[in-house]
């Protein structure tokens, strides 16, 4: 275990897909408020060169075994568990993956941690395990009836996680992402993904004449500007929440799942404005018609959030885009 320039141990947190996006700025949090974060990672869609506030642990997830000896080694006080597949469509072509992946080598992970004896997880979910939205914002208590199998795979580990504490005493913190956006306000790291599938990111390449236009599908919403409506939430302050969720479970805090979004909407078009106004040209836009499985609206209600970690969104949309206009605008785009 670390210590601190006075001698006090520093504790450690097995983030694993922690060379992500939301696993690296996570990391970055946690090392801010005195935590050493030990990177697991396989390299196939993280970035070493993300890996900057701890050691870093290249291993696959279905390798219990490493996962095993990596765990007996740091000794974590938890582990915030980010290691998934993520794009709904590849979901739909690759059920198979996603279920391998997302359901397996959790299980994986799971096995690697009660054999080293870690008992807290946080666990990296979605607000795609509600499925349709019966009402909005969306509560925790919302029905759970994914149409993908992203969002099923999802699922189905908040169900392992829910019956591993009722038998076994394995604390949880379950938070369900809305739509993670930005950058590390200083630049240091942000979003990469390959292929890029997030609308703002897209968005921005299309400013800087990167993509030839955005595709913005479907206009006949029964939004306020007829363009999807979606909860926005900046990723450091995600982070936040995920080192708050670490110390509510070490503090004793009982198993639970909590949205995490700003709960204020924002139109595809109002996104593409801020983004025009940023960059200061116009953004080539090409309309589709809807996509199969998109919502006209989804936005958290994060009230439960607020209560059981203090946790309160810090950034605006103007922050979001201007982070992720900085980093993405950077000429060696890493």
């Amino acid at each position: 275990m670390a210590a601190a320039s006075n001698g006090v141990p520093l504790a450690n947190v097995l983030v694993v897909g922690g060379a992500g996006y939301i696993g690296s700025h996570t990391c970055l949090d946690l090392a801010d408020n005195g935590f050493v974060p030990v990177v697991y990672d396989n390299l196939e869609h993280g970035h070493e060169g993300f890996v900057r506030w701890g050691p870093l642990e290249v291993g696959d997830i279905h390798d219990t075994d490493r996962l095993t000896a990596v765990l007996r080694r740091h000794e974590p006080v938890a582990i915030v568990h980010f290691a998934a597949l993520i794009e709904v469509g590849e979901s739909v072509r690759e059920p198979f993956a996603f279920y391998r992946n997302n359901v397996a080598g959790t299980l994986s992970l799971l096995a690697a941690a009660a054999e080293a004896g870690v008992d807290k997880l946080v666990f990296s979910s979605t607000c795609a395990t509600y499925g349709e939205p019966d009402a909005v914002p969306m509560v925790e208590t919302h029905r759970q009836a994914p149409i993908n199998p992203y969002g099923r795979s999802k699922h189905m580990v908040e169900q392992v996680l829910t019956d591993l504490d009722a038998s076994a005493g394995f604390r949880s913190v379950i938070l369900r992402y809305f739509n993670a956006a930005g950058a590390d306000p200083q630049g240091r790291i942000g979003e990469r993904h390959d292929p890029e599938t997030h609308a703002i990111p897209l968005a921005i390449e299309a400013a800087l004449g990167r993509r030839a236009s955005f595709k913005v599908f479907g206009s006949d919403y029964p939004t306020r500007d007829g363009t999807c409506v979606r909860d926005f939430v900046h990723v450091m302050d995600l982070a936040d929440a995920h080192t708050r969720a670490v110390r509510y479970l070490l503090d004793g805090g009982t198993s639970t799942a909590l949205n995490l979004g700003t709960g204020v909407g924002t139109t595809v078009k109002e996104i593409l404005s801020a983004i025009e106004a940023k960059s200061g040209r116009p953004l080539p836009v090409r309309y589709e018609g809807r996509r199969a499985g998109d919502a006209p609206a989804l936005v958290a209600d994060n009230r439960l959030a607020r209560t059981v970690l203090g946790w309160s969104p810090r950034h605006d949309l103007q922050s979001i885009v201007d982070t992720a206009w900085n980093w993405h605008s950077q000429t060696n785009m890493r």
